[in-house]
């Protein structure tokens, strides 16, 4: 769920009719920036504060912490009970979540613009008087432990991509899952939610960000009252980290009770964060298209409908993380095919990346669907407000998004080669396998069910 909300909140730009209105910038005396974007077609407005903490600030033996906090900060302040916030939205007409990444953590609630008074009120309350109950902790954390027992325990294909980047990153925190490693969960105590609340649930370390039918002095002078009343505090800092050099092709093995194989393969790969160069993480995003950008897409075409290798086939890369990432391949192989035929037809056509120039029509096709993408997911408020909470709180410039349709039309043939001769290589590539065992009845069940992939609270 979090990586497609990520992925469609890359492909928003500023474009046509709404994309043209203006964000307006605030800062509140106590370090706490608000962004607000107009959007006047209808009278509703989403309200999202982002938290710069997430799973990637976690040392070890902490893992989970934060996706914890997130449920916990549902369970009731100084002024409200367990679960009174979520109520109280509701009673107002609205929805409320939230959602805990590897960058960040966020709480949005959507509510018509004339409600927005409430949430403010309610976000501010536990921004600084977060109440803490052991009882409800044990029960939250129980929850969460279950969580990741249908999301991934259960789930055959995640347990390997999990256990996937645990290998691929050596040092970087993206190889945490961000529900975190079960026997974290079951040490996780109370005082290490407090620790993190207190080290990081400040506002100076918050953006809060508006899009809907509003006035952006109007929502300026309401945070002032709301917001601006919490204390700034000091806010823990986090070392940096840099992933060391690959220096060899490194593959592992899954085992678990599984019905088909399944194929991971990942090359490290800069973000707009972390590149030196910075047209690379734009030829990497065309390079992705190229390979998995539609039916039309060569993976689809080659793999699925015309050679028949593969059930399924995907390219992915997202270029707005905090830290260096990957290129990712995954897949199935199909019925009378195996793994190893798999690989070597995904290699195969990385190979066409690094030895043939896209033609130029093609390029154009790729293109013209990633800025069609652009402008219709900015029919929605909510995906409107994901772009410069997920820009800023990864150290990006919200402004970037104005320029993000340009940068990838710029992106020539000659420099899609250059990124996949550069990154796409051996001893760049890390390989997992799931290898499928035999299945119990309980096993079978499992694999049957509703595993979901949304938080549970």
């Amino acid at each position: 769920m979090i990586r497609k909300a990520l992925w469609f909140a890359l492909l928003l730009l500023a474009a046509g009719s709404t994309a043209a209105s203006e964000v307006h910038e605030f800062m509140l005396d106590n370090g706490m920036k608000v962004l607000v974007k107009e959007d006047h077609r209808a009278p509703i407005a989403v309200s999202q504060v982002w938290y710069k903490v997430g799973a990637s600030y976690e040392p070890r033996g902490l893992t989970g912490v934060s996706h914890v906090l997130e449920h916990m900060m549902f369970k009731g302040t100084k002024n409200l009970g367990p679960n009174e916030f979520s109520q109280i939205i509701a009673e107002n007409g609205g929805k409320e979540n939230a959602f805990t990444g590897r960058d960040y953590t966020a709480y949005f609630q959507t509510l018509a613009s004339d409600r927005l008074p409430v949430a403010f009120e309610l976000e501010a309350d536990r921004m600084e008087n977060l109440l803490l109950d052991e009882k409800e902790f044990q029960k939250e954390r129980q929850v969460v432990i279950e969580e990741r027992r249908m999301r991934t325990d259960d789930k055959p294909t995640a347990m390997t991509y999990e256990q996937f980047n645990a290998t691929a990153y050596r040092v970087l925190p993206y190889r945490n899952p961000v529900i975190g490693w079960r026997s974290d969960l079951e040490n996780l105590e109370l005082e290490d939610l407090s620790d993190w609340y207190s080290r990081f649930y400040a506002p100076n370390n918050a953006l809060l960000v508006v899009v809907g039918d509003v006035d952006p002095d109007e929502i300026h002078a309401m945070a002032r009252e709301t917001f601006g009343k919490v204390k700034r505090r000091e806010v823990y800092n986090i070392k940096p980290a840099t992933e060391p050099e690959q220096r060899g092709l490194t593959r592992l093995q899954v085992k678990a009770p599984a019905r088909k194989p399944y194929l991971i393969m990942g090359y490290k790969t800069p973000t707009i964060t972390s590149a030196e160069v910075e047209w690379e993480p734009y030829a990497l995003e065309i390079a992705a298209a190229v390979l998995d950008g539609g039916d039309s897409a060569r993976l689809s075409r080659s793999l699925i409908r015309g050679n028949r290798i593969a059930a399924s086939a995907s390219a992915w890369y997202d270029s707005t993380t905090r830290l260096s990432g990957m290129m990712v391949f995954n897949g199935t192989p199909n019925e009378g095919k195996n793994v190893k035929d798999l690989e070597k037809a995904l290699l195969s056509e990385i190979e066409k990346l690094k030895n043939e120039p896209i033609a130029a029509k093609e390029l154009k096709r790729i293109i013209t669907q990633t800025v069609a993408s652009k402008v219709y997911e900015l029919d929605s408020v909510y995906y409107q407000a994901m772009q410069i909470g997920l820009l800023e709180t990864v150290g990006l410039d919200w402004q970037l998004a104005d320029t993000i349709v340009d940068k990838l039309k710029a992106v020539t043939p000659e420099q899609v080669q250059a990124v996949a001769k550069k990154y796409f290589v051996p001893d760049n590539l890390t390989v997992a396998v799931l290898e499928p065992q035999s299945m119990g009845q309980d096993e079978t069940t499992a694999l049957n069910g509703n595993g979901g992939d949304a938080d549970v609270r």
